[in-house]
């Protein structure tokens, strides 16, 4: 893929499917990485779920599939997807605690504490299959393949979607805490890279995975196990990108940082209504920065945003 061409996609009922965790965050109400504030406010969170709502809100066509517990903050994140017009009949309950992420308030990287109990719980169901079968593109995380039965459900998403044609994006957000004991879970996200068509790495996800190094050596790494383009993020100094024939540089466009949880997110939700809407490679790779800038001046990982084409204006882009 070229950055200066559009994307071809299957133009199918539905835009992007996002699988994976929908789950509460608890984030502080002060600005402590040590977790002694005494207050936090729970907000609808969960990397594929954030990135569907916030799509949505920017004019695609979106789904999530994913797996809450049949308790009061089951019904919490149900009746937020509700009320932010979301469609949420791919949503499973399962017999298991709503999962839950405790995280500080930041400004720099944020800090997370995982519960998890329902979000692994997922299952490949035949709504699930018609809902990969509708959508050009599929969307997912390290979460659900960190355990079972809901890997089982990514490995079978991959497989029908490349037989289908669908584009594939992949958040390799590696953290060895949501993997169990023994697993050796870096050689297993791995061996996913080069089954995808975008992965969008942040330089903590890099360090995960390959130890630290510099961004263009990461980069490389990326590419070496057959990653086709490659948005390696970093923070307040942008983006290097690599289709492994040209890499370009981005900068960010964050003005205002008042809270971080999110921002990736963010970013991917931007970058896939722009490759969806028919934008060049390379604005909606800017699309995705000015996304997440706009969501970096608000608290919590889904905020109120404008329509794209507002965000286009307002960035200049």
């Amino acid at each position: 893929m070229n950055f200066n061409e559009r994307l071809y996609l299957e133009d199918r009922t539905n835009d992007l499917l996002t699988i994976g965790e929908l789950l509460v965050d608890m984030i502080s109400d002060a600005y402590d990485d040590t977790f002694m504030s005494n207050g936090y406010t729970k907000h609808s969170g969960g990397s594929p779920s954030n990135i569907a709502l916030n799509a949505g809100k920017l004019g695609v066509r979106s789904r999530i599939a994913a797996s809450v517990g049949k308790d009061g903050f089951g019904d919490f994140l149900m009746e937020t997807l509700r009320l932010e017009g979301a469609d949420t009949q791919f949503i499973q309950r399962a017999e298991a605690s709503t999962s839950l992420v405790v995280v500080a308030k930041s400004r720099a990287t944020p800090i997370p504490i995982f519960y998890r109990g329902a979000d692994f719980q997922l299952r490949f169901t035949n709504q699930l299959e018609e809902a990969l079968l509708d959508s050009s593109v599929v969307h997912f995380s390290c979460w659900p393949l960190s355990m079972q039965p809901a890997r089982d459900v990514i490995e079978r998403s991959i497989a029908l979607a490349r037989d289908r044609g669908t584009w594939i994006g992949f958040d390799p957000n590696y953290h060895p805490l949501i993997w169990r004991t023994g697993e050796d879970g870096v050689q297993y996200v791995k061996s996913m890279i080069g089954s995808v068509d975008v992965i969008k790495p942040s330089e903590d996800d890099a360090e995960r995975l390959f130890g630290p190094d510099t961004p263009a050596n990461q980069l490389e790494k990326f590419l070496e196990l057959g990653a086709k383009l490659v948005i390696l993020t970093l923070g307040q100094d942008g983006a290097i990108v690599s289709n492994g024939r040209e890499t370009r540089e981005f900068p960010t466009m964050a003005a205002e940082v008042v809270d971080t949880t999110g921002a990736g997110d963010a970013f991917w939700s931007g970058f896939y209504a722009g490759m969806i809407k028919g934008h060049t490679l390379e604005n909606a790779l800017k699309l995705g920065f000015a996304v997440s800038a706009y969501k970096l001046k608000h608290v919590g990982a889904v905020v109120e945003l404008p329509r794209l084409e507002d965000i286009k204006d307002q960035y200049g882009i």
